[in-house]
């Protein structure tokens, strides 16, 4: 038997096209190959189990070997074989309407996933890498012909009689000489390590040596030799692909630490399991978040049957759950596509708000079932929850159970208990709920002293991502509004009808007002006089909530927000009119003595700012001394 012939593609353009498009991603060929092999594999397995195939199945362990002399990759398989009309079928007859259509919409292509795949060309992948291909394989059926296909990566092909003995296909690769990096162990090792680590079939990439026991020497020590054992590098039964009841937790850690070694235990973990209107499995681990997000992205993996695809999941992972670690498995998902695929598969929307969901599920079992230890991880997970409030709708009414709020007690509350506990004393006399909040505890120690003072609640919102969520949750919660405990003194912060009068004259507080603007000599700071408790600091510097608001976000976000970004900082100085230093001030016996006076008290409420820095702090020092 020995035929010639063109494959049957009706253009020559064929291969140009895969060579240079896939360049880019050439490491793939032996994802697809070694993908090739498991699919003929699990066929034969299901023949048997169907009973349409009552030989023996044997040792199906597919194995990935090297010459470097010969410049050869083999990929070897025991599965179902292919006899010669078969390969003419599956090999020689690329299936798609019209290679002259194919070229043409791929033409500018950049993703080497927009080729294949689309038009089942993984086996042509072999040619990114190899001058020449050759197939010898013998077909299961009975009383077949082994055979042999060779191509040179043209159009061309030689199919002939073969001599292989035994069921299953052999794939070797020439390889050319622009991909010589592929002949070395540590390469290859590594391309299987990244595509294969968890294929549903064993597979076996070269050998190892091991020492084992070999009697004893003439002076009675003992004696080693050196033994090869198969090195099979992946494992066939991942725990994403087990029952949840059949796993303990030890086995879900031990995962983890396969996937990152390096990594600290996690918080917990979620087992997905679906199989409509989608399939989808994995395992999804909350880790101890750190405030760099970027740094903890891109550590969920992407499967398909176990073959790695990325691990760059968006679109099919929810934004803010992208900060998650494990798998995800779901054949629904093509194997090859492209991210711009990805986003046109109405799978992928489907698979995204179900993990959504699963997440929000599972959030909510642990915060009912064990209030104290969700409180004990809120540090940690606060992150996940809050960017999913923010940026999910359907998430935030189902996060609005779980989520907390602390304050600087640290006490928790959800978003009803704490409404419900501040509403009594936090209410102004616009009817407006106040909540306040500290995002540096010790830098605003003196104005959270004010505000307990004042027997008033002040939460801790310290992360990266509360200054959105505190806008996000204001435009949710009915007649509320959120105020940084710096933002204003603390009479002003929650306005009440019973207010402190001034008891200094129109005239001494205009004195004073004159006397501060001496002191301070910058037009960035705002001086007014105000009728404030006689215990509260005779000077207090603020921003308003407004205003402090929009710069912050200018700086994270840009765009509109950027010219507020621009503007200097605006800081306005409260004179408490009642404290007896005022009235120290106004009865010193020179101007130069009350200067000195005000100057002194601006620099302490400067100070208790973490605000006065530099020569100006150096000069207070020294003024301190010397007023000493």
């Amino acid at each position: 038997m020995q035929e010639k012939g063109t494959i049957s593609i009706h253009t020559e353009n064929i291969f140009p096209i895969i060579k240079k498009f896939l360049y880019s991603d050439h490491e793939i060929f032996l994802r697809e190959l070694v993908s090739n092999a498991v699919d003929a594999t699990q066929k034969i397995k299901r023949l048997a189990t169907l009973g349409q195939y009552t030989g023996k199945l044997g040792d199906l362990t597919i194995e990935v070997s090297f010459d470097e002399k010969k410049k050869t990759i083999t990929i070897s398989d025991k599965g179902l074989g292919m006899t010669a009309e078969e390969i003419k079928k599956y090999i020689n007859q690329i299936a798609f309407s019209g290679a002259t259509e194919f070229v043409e919409k791929f033409k500018d292509a950049k993703d080497a996933n927009e080729i294949i795949g689309k038009f089942g060309l993984g086996f042509y992948s072999a040619f990114m890498v190899a001058k020449n291909v050759e197939i010898h394989t013998l077909s299961y059926q009975k009383d077949s012909e082994p055979a042999i296909w060779t191509c040179d990566g043209s159009t061309e092909f030689e199919i002939k009689k073969g001599k292989k003995k035994s069921r299953g296909t052999d794939i070797i690769l020439h390889i050319n000489e622009d991909s010589e990096e592929f002949l070395d162990k540590w390469k290859l090792q590594g391309i299987l390590d990244k595509y294969c680590k968890f294929l549903p079939i064993p597979i076996k990439f070269g050998t190892k040596s091991e020492s084992v026991e070999d009697g004893v020497d003439d002076k009675g020590e003992k004696k080693w030799k050196s033994v090869e054992v198969d090195n099979i590098l992946n494992t066939t039964a991942p725990i994403w692909t087990k029952s949840p009841s059949d796993l303990l937790d030890e086995d879900y850690l031990a995962f983890y630490k396969s996937l990152y070694p390096m990594g600290e235990d996690p918080l917990f973990w979620i087992h997905l399991n679906v199989d409509y209107p989608f399939n989808l499995t994995g395992v999804l681990y909350f880790p101890k978040i750190k405030n760099d997000f970027e740094l903890q992205r891109n550590k969920i993996k992407l499967f398909s049957r176990q073959v790695f695809i990325t691990d760059e999941v968006k679109d099919i992972v929810p934004e803010f759950l992208m900060l998650l670690h494990g798998v995800i498995d779901s054949p629904d998902i093509p194997l090859n596509v492209s991210r711009s695929f990805l986003q046109a598969d109405g799978n992928v929307k489907k698979i995204n708000n179900y993990i959504t969901k699963k997440v929000a599920d599972k959030l909510s079992e642990l915060f009912k079932k064990d209030r104290k230890a969700y409180e004990s991880k809120w540090s940690d997970i606060g992150l996940f929850v809050k960017y999913g409030m923010i940026s999910e709708e359907k998430f935030y009414e189902k996060g609005k159970e779980f989520t907390l709020l602390k304050n600087t007690k640290d006490a928790y509350f959800t978003l009803d208990e704490y409404r419900e506990k501040v509403a009594p004393n936090q209410t102004d006399k616009n009817d407006q709920l106040i909540y306040l909040y500290a995002t540096d505890i010790k830098k605003q120690d003196s104005f959270i002293d004010s505000a307990l003072n004042k027997e008033y609640d002040v939460l801790v919102l310290d992360s990266p991502i509360d200054s959105h969520f505190i806008q996000h949750i204001e435009s949710k919660l009915d007649k509320t509004q959120l105020k940084r405990v710096d933002a204003d003194v603390v009479e002003k912060l929650i306005q009440k009808d019973s207010t402190y009068a001034n008891l200094l004259t129109e005239d001494q507080s205009k004195s004073v007002k004159e006397i501060f603007d001496k002191a301070i000599q910058n037009k960035t700071y705002t001086v007014e006089v105000e009728g404030l408790s006689p215990e509260e600091f005779p000077v207090t510097i603020t921003m308003e909530e407004w205003m402090r608001r929009m710069k912050e976000m200018a700086q994270t976000g840009g765009g509109p927000m950027s010219f507020y970004g621009s503007l200097p900082d605006n800081y306005k100085v409260a004179i408490n009119g009642n404290h007896p230093l005022v009235d120290k001030i106004l009865k010193a016996d020179s101007e130069e003595a009350q200067v000195t006076l005000a100057k002194q008290a601006f620099d302490l409420a400067l100070l208790s700012q973490g605000l006065l820095t530099g020569k100006d702090l150096t000069a207070f020092v020294k003024r301190s001394v010397e007023m000493i």
